[in-house]
């Protein structure tokens, strides 16, 4: 259970809700057994904090099989220890989130047989289209004076908002309701609309040129989803707009002015060992930026799907093998080769997205994890590409330019010791350092850290300490548009009344000195600025 896998409140969300609607306890006089309210209690805390990386049948992919037959010779007092403290392997420690009494009835709990979750067809899908505002009512301009360009669109994850920020002033334009847990968000090709995907499977999206910038359309695709993209090439620009599940695993295709689902495509199937997968989730998707295709991730099959979305009701789908269990991922700097996580083979893959085809796969630490990634040019090994671990403190460093260092590209180039396991790794072209966070760490003087790295002697330069706020963790970097700044996140945990202290840390990207705070936002985690974005700046 990484923390970008945890999603938020316990109670009430149609996410837990939808997965567990009519789902009962099964548990026999000789099995662990639950109050019924407990048993509900329990299972909505899963699904909201626990399906992500174990899945929604508890089958395992980044986390362990949790499964009875295995969790069961753990037994009721381990159980409550490992949810307790977490592990060295990557789970993070639940006392910041449940109960001693929830941590003691989710120990029973998956001591139980799982539940079974609904699936959700196209039909389903358009009873919950919204269209708030028709497209022909859009402002032609912006409504505001602002530099959107240098907005950030920046998750408030467990209160399911959006904050939008303004780069230049350091001021909340807007709160923005979407889904619940928002996972990722994605831009339009010009950056004006931001389609976001709730852990609830609910899709919105988002018109940064209003005056309050807000969701014009939405929909629900899944009861538990992960990921989306816009179309950005030739004459399919943002035409269509995809979303990945985790419950049910498919994908939809939606029309991307309307928001109106147009086709579901189911990933369950036959993994790369030969074994046919139920819950094979959607990961990740992204836009290819030299074909009219996404790079859908299918977690448990370890495949790489290029989809081609130039004729609909002929879908061309190339299932490239890779490993197990891919997460997320980004490209180079010539947006051609595709880098993605298979965090639980403990790989880095690498795929042609012009010749769509399987390229490299390197060996790195313990469960890689990038997130957006960063790409930066080293001294020796030219252009290198980076990741952080869930499972250790460590960065791995790899080439990845096959025209101009072929010798170097897909084989390590350095790694380098950090404090503690984080999430993400962020840097910017007019930077001269790399920020790694440490958010899985179980110590407060660790996680609630960054490190930054120079990028020529490859050295740790500084450890900032952004915040001792308790319950607090430091996450996920992201620049401003022109690189003079790095914004941290620092997300606020424990009791929902808390959640308010959240804020953001601006630093100064030379001199690493604070420069401002930006507060009262609940819960923030990832930030998206829409100029780096669009420019693919990392």
């Amino acid at each position: 259970m990484t923390k970008l896998a945890l999603t938020g409140a316990v109670l009430g969300l149609a996410l837990g809700s939808a997965l567990v609607a009519g789902a009962v306890s099964t548990a026999s006089a000789q099995e662990p057994k639950l109050s019924e309210e407990a048993f509900e209690h329990s299972k909505t805390l899963y699904f909201q904090r626990c399906a992500g990386c174990h899945g929604a049948l508890r089958k395992g992919a980044t986390g362990k099989n949790l499964e009875p037959k295995n969790t069961r010779k753990l037994g009721q007092e381990r159980l409550e220890k490992i949810i307790t403290l977490g592990t060295e392997g990557g789970m993070n420690n639940f006392d910041d989130f449940f109960t001693k009494e929830e941590i003691r009835d989710m120990a029973t709990y998956i001591m139980m047989d799982p539940p079974q979750a609904p699936e959700m067809s196209l039909a389903q899908m358009k009873e919950r289209w919204k269209v708030h505002i028709k497209p022909e009512d859009y402002p032609t301009k912006p409504m505001h004076g602002r530099n959107w360009e240098n907005f950030f669109v920046v998750i408030l994850r467990d209160v399911g908002k959006m904050a939008i920020i303004d780069g230049d002033k350091k001021e909340v334009v807007a709160k923005v309701d979407t889904g619940y847990a928002v996972h990722v968000t994605k831009e339009s090709s010009d950056g004006r609309f931001w389609y976001t995907q709730g852990r609830d499977g609910r899709m919105t999206k988002i018109d940064l040129w209003m005056d309050p910038p807000q969701v014009v359309a939405e929909t629900q695709i899944a009861a538990d989803a992960r990921d989306v993209a816009v179309s950005h090439f030739g004459e399919w620009k943002d035409k269509y707009v995809i979303g990945g599940g985790y419950w049910p695993p498919h994908f939809v295709i939606l029309d991307a002015v309307t928001m109106e689902p147009l086709k579901v495509v189911s990933t369950r199937g036959v993994d790369v060992d030969g074994n046919f997968v139920n819950e094979a989730r959607v990961a990740a998707i992204y836009n290819t930026p030299k074909a009219p295709t996404w790079i859908v991730a299918v977690k448990e099959l370890g495949q790489l799907w290029q989809v081609d979305y130039s004729d609909l009701d002929n879908l061309r789908i190339e299932q490239i093998n890779s490993h197990k269990f891919l997460h997320d991922g980004f490209y180079d700097p010539t947006q051609r080769y595709f880098q993605i996580a298979a965090n639980a083979s403990n790989r880095i893959e690498i795929m042609d997205s012009v010749d769509r085809k399987f390229v490299a796969s390197i060996e790195t630490g313990k469960k890689p994890h990038p997130g957006p990634g960063a790409n930066w040019q080293d001294p020796e090994c030219g252009a290198v590409a980076g990741t952080v671990h869930l499972g250790e403190g460590k960065v791995t460093v790899w080439g990845n330019d096959p025209e101009k260092a072929a010798d170097k590209a897909w084989k390590i180039c350095y790694s380098l010791e950090t404090d503690g396991p984080g999430l993400f790794i962020r840097t910017h072209p007019n930077s001269p350092y790399v920020f790694a966070d440490q958010t899985l760490h179980p110590e407060a003087d660790v996680n609630q850290s960054i490190q930054v790295i120079d990028k020529k002697t490859r050295k740790i330069v500084k450890t900032i300490r952004v915040t001792e706020e308790p319950k607090a963790v430091a996450v996920h970097s992201e620049f401003n548009n022109d690189g003079s700044e790095v914004w941290v996140s620092v997300w606020v945990r424990g009791e929902k009344k808390n959640w308010s202290k959240g804020e953001i840390v601006v630093y100064d990207t030379k001199t690493l000195q604070e420069k401002a705070r930006i507060k009262g936002l609940e819960t923030p985690t990832g930030k998206f600025n829409v100029y780096n974005r669009v420019h693919h700046t990392t």
